[in-house]
């Protein structure tokens, strides 16, 4: 699933890619690329529509949607201000991934208000 981050991420550069984290019980099990909407390469906005295909197609498989990625193509994979201040799902992850080189990955839990990072388990 990284490798397929990592891959959506180099073709966008130097856009942002974004997509949806699918799992459950505690578990990544896929990533959905979605539509980046924003017209800034520096933001991305998921497609609602791709948004919800998703969280369909989740529970069609007995899974829920966990998460969001994007990727960082100029900077570390580390959440923004602008990150920070459009996140609006508390208690869901958010892995970023960094293309400054080889691709970086770091992953996130959002609480209230900020994030707190977790540990990528392969």
């Amino acid at each position: 699933m990284l490798d397929a981050i990592a891959g959506h991420a180099r073709e966008t550069s130097p856009a942002e890619c974004c997509g949806v984290l699918v799992g459950g019980a505690g578990a990544i099990v896929g990533a959905v690329r979605c539509r980046n909407l924003s017209e800034d390469p520096n933001r991305f906005l998921i497609d609602p529509q791709d948004h919800f295909d998703a969280i369909r197609r989740a529970r069609g498989g007995g899974l829920e949607v966990v998460g969001f990625y994007h990727s960082h193509p100029h900077s570390a994979p580390v959440p923004s201000p602008t990150d920070l201040a459009e996140a609006s799902y508390p208690d869901h992850l958010y892995l970023i991934v960094g293309l400054e080189g080889e691709p970086v990955f770091r992953l996130y839990r959002f609480g209230e208000s900020e994030f707190a990072e977790v540990t990528i388990v392969a």
